[in-house]
């Protein structure tokens, strides 16, 4: 570890100690600040920040989509990658008040394999219990970084289940062709395996202070947080209007139907539109039929009343902010989690 320095952040002003050895993002996790993130991989912009004091930051490797040189040289920073080597002032443009102090410790544990079953013909429903530390929290919506088995690497799923005090965690992956973690999950993972995990991470959470109806907009595996953040209304009868898009290739590509129909019992303002992009001529498929933006352009004339929860593909998550945008939406009430890639084919986050 390298020498320590202080960073102040505006305009909340929440000051926390930095090793040059951490990014500054990892700072904050680790002492309960909880900055607006998503990949930790320098692809999603969700984490980037501008510079007001200081200048002695040095960048990991990032991507120039998220970060082009000429905001960097303007003084806009990725926190995802970066590390200190002074003190620095740091203005947040993308942050939540309700949510920077209420961050929950970041834990290294271990959990065994319970469950790991195909629920489409390309995802796994993979159930792991907590063996060590006893507890690791989350808010649902959030995420844990699974270490792969064999190597130093990391590939993050995010829960789609609710805490729980039998330490279970649950998670819907898509299995990538040559996948790193994904090959592992579908051809040799087992019930009884022990895999290294760290978490929470993630500001994917419902913003429990808002009045407003609820859109979520997901994709393949982002129906996990979803599904979390559904489960969790649930639990807690919290009957806040809430429709649901959720946008497959053909019918084989949809799960956990039963589910969403006994959660629409439970929660009578919720309403479920799946939609097929590629529908087969033998689905007997009579449901919405597009890609899954064109779908909400179709039955939604303007949006700016609702609290948007977007999860899915990058692709996908952009093009469905530019359109809850043009339809009235302003970004500061769409919260997104990208399933960005992590540098390697497969793209597994």
């Amino acid at each position: 570890m390298g020498e320590k320095h202080h960073v102040r952040f505006e305009p909340v002003g929440i000051e926390i100690e930095v090793d040059e050895g951490q990014t500054i993002l990892r700072a904050a996790a680790e002492q309960g600040v909880a900055l607006m993130h998503g990949c930790k991989e320098g692809q999603c912009a969700s984490c980037k920040s501008f510079v007001l004091e200081g200048d002695d930051i040095e960048l990991d490797s990032y991507s120039t989509f998220a970060l082009p040189e000429f905001e960097k040289d303007e003084g806009h920073t990725l926190l995802c990658r970066a590390h200190a080597y002074e003190d620095l002032v740091i203005e947040l443009l993308n942050y939540d008040e309700e949510m920077i102090q209420s961050g929950l410790p970041l834990r290294q544990g271990t959990v065994e394999v319970i469950g790991n079953d195909p629920v489409t013909h390309d995802m796994r429903h993979l159930v792991v219990k907590l063996i060590e530390p006893e507890e690791i929290k989350f808010f649902p919506g959030q995420y844990l970084d699974f270490q792969v088995p064999g190597h130093s690497a990391t590939r993050s799923f995010s829960m789609a289940n609710t805490p729980n005090r039998e330490g279970i965690f649950e998670f819907v992956i898509r299995v990538y062709p040559g996948g790193l973690f994904s090959g592992h999950l579908a051809d040799e993972l087992k019930v009884g395996d022990r895999l290294r995990v760290e978490g929470p991470f993630g500001a994917f959470r419902l913003r429990e202070s808002s009045p407003n109806n609820l859109l979520f907009l997901g994709g393949g595996a982002g129906l996990a947080p979803l599904l979390a953040l559904l489960r969790s209304m649930a639990e807690r009868s919290l009957d806040r209007p809430v429709t649901f898009y959720y946008g497959a290739r053909g019918r084989r590509d949809l799960c956990f139907e039963e589910e969403i129909a006994k959660l629409q019992e439970q929660l009578p303002g919720l309403t479920f539109v799946p939609a097929l992009s590629e529908p087969a001529e033998d689905d007997g498929w009579d449901g919405e039929t597009g890609l899954i933006t064109d779908v909400v352009e179709r039955r939604e004339a303007e949006l700016r009343s609702v609290d948007a929860y977007v999860c899915g593909p990058p692709p996908m998550v952009e093009a469905a902010i530019a359109l809850l945008t043009r339809l009235g939406r302003s970004e500061d009430h769409i919260f997104y989690d990208k399933f960005t890639t992590t540098g390697e084919p497969e793209g597994e986050d």
